[in-house]
């Protein structure tokens, strides 16, 4: 497989499959999953990065466990449109995964998923800091995944996430 366009992810998953979302950060990668009718993301998992591979064997595990048939990946663009080093680190963290399982995956433009968690996290779950530090990479891959996920069936363009 390849990255492909997300709209044609759900042609490239096997049927039923649900989606994995990635939101990649320096320190932590955040995961989260879709329901089998690819509907609601939920958090699912933060994994400290140590090495690559162990990172991915670690995803790989995550995504077996949930049956999961593609990924979203986060693409961190600019806020004015360009691609700057992370975005090159993302795609380069697909390519390298791609080497290693032969998987649909997507990218999905994730400006702002951080803040927009944070405040969720602040304004309607009143989280500590400590606890929204434990949780903000999964809940933004959450975000960046139901983001996708109303993509893909043509909704509004503000994800809702479930806590």
């Amino acid at each position: 497989m390849a990255v492909i366009d997300l709209l044609e992810i759900t042609a490239a998953l096997p049927k039923g499959a649900p989606l994995a979302g990635l939101d990649l950060g320096a320190k932590t990668i955040g995961v989260a999953i879709s329901d089998t009718s690819l509907m609601i993301a939920s958090p699912l998992a933060l994994i400290r990065r140590e090495k690559f591979t162990a990172d991915a064997e670690t995803l790989f595990s995550l995504m077996a466990e949930r049956r999961a048939g593609g990924l979203v990946i986060g693409l961190p663009v600019n806020m004015d449109g360009t691609e700057g080093p992370k975005c090159q680190s993302a795609r380069a963290f697909a390519r390298n995964l791609l080497r290693l399982n032969d998987l649909p995956i997507a990218f999905w433009d994730e400006r702002l998923s951080s803040v927009a968690v944070n405040r969720v996290l602040i304004d309607e779950a009143d989280t500590t800091r400590a606890r929204r530090a434990q949780v903000v990479d999964k809940m933004a891959a959450a975000w960046i995944l139901q983001g996708a996920l109303e993509r893909l069936r043509g909704a509004g363009s503000r994800p809702k996430v479930a806590l």
